[in-house]
């Protein structure tokens, strides 16, 4: 199946052309890099990047494929994903499916093909800019008028669209604590974009921890027995979640 000419733009009229790969369509956010050699999976899952589109500086991404044993969380949560060269092969003996098939599953618009290196060196010079993946508007002047009309991350509450909706114990997704460490001390997480590393760390580290909705009251935090309380990272303004202070 032949790839579709894809364009990706930012909003000060920086254009890319290159050919598109997972899903098609078009996708806006905030553009950003990630300089990792590996763990394009982790980036792909970590819900710090909803409404992101993630350039990766490495220039070929998807050699060992996906696995859900790899992710971050439940889902794809990147809004668009940036390659030099994407790999249609999953050579890892774990692999579940290609970066591509993955993406066209979550319905996540990628684009390869283009100078990631000029691109990554923009961002950094200019900041973070709102841009646009898209498949279907490969005119120039159009993708970036319609950029500028889009929402930047000021002001934005992404928390609420990963939190999770009902709490869970962590152990179920990343094991018991580390009995080693004696009694578990039990927590409280607050999810307001909570990657499954953070709870496995504290598992290793002997905390028993249960997952909570980002807007769950302090009153029933106080009232569940817990030993402490952590306040996990997430996407978007944290200035746009006040009900997490």
């Amino acid at each position: 199946m032949r790839a579709p000419p894809t364009l990706l733009a930012l909003e000060d009229g920086t254009v890319f052309r290159g050919s598109g790969f997972g899903a098609e369509g078009e996708a806006f956010g905030e553009a950003v890099f990630n300089t990792g050699m590996g763990g394009y999976q982790e980036v792909l899952t970590d819900p710090s990047y909803a409404g992101q589109i993630v350039t990766m500086t490495a220039p070929q991404q998807g050699n060992y494929g996906m696995h859900a044993g790899d992710a971050e969380s439940g889902r794809v949560h990147v809004a668009g994903f940036a390659v030099r060269e994407a790999s249609r092969r999953a050579s890892g003996p774990r692999a579940e499916s290609t970066l591509g098939d993955a993406l066209e599953s979550a319905g996540v618009i990628g684009i390869e093909g283009i100078d990631t290196r000029k691109l990554t060196l923009r961002i950094r010079d200019a900041g973070a800019m709102r841009a646009a993946i898209s498949t279907t508007d490969l005119e120039p002047p159009s993708l970036v008028d319609r950029i500028r009309q889009t929402q930047g991350m000021a002001g934005a509450d992404l928390a609420r669209t990963v939190t999770t909706g009902e709490p869970y114990h962590a152990s179920a997704v990343v094991g018991p604590p580390d009995a080693s460490r004696g009694r578990a001390l039990r927590i409280a997480v607050y999810d307001f974009g909570v990657k499954r590393n953070i709870l496995r760390m504290a598992a290793a580290t002997g905390f028993d921890a249960t997952v909570i909705p980002a807007e769950t009251p302090a009153a029933d935090v106080a009232a569940g027995g817990f030993d402490g309380v952590l306040l996990s990272n997430g996407p978007g303004d944290p200035a746009a979640t006040p009900y997490g202070v």
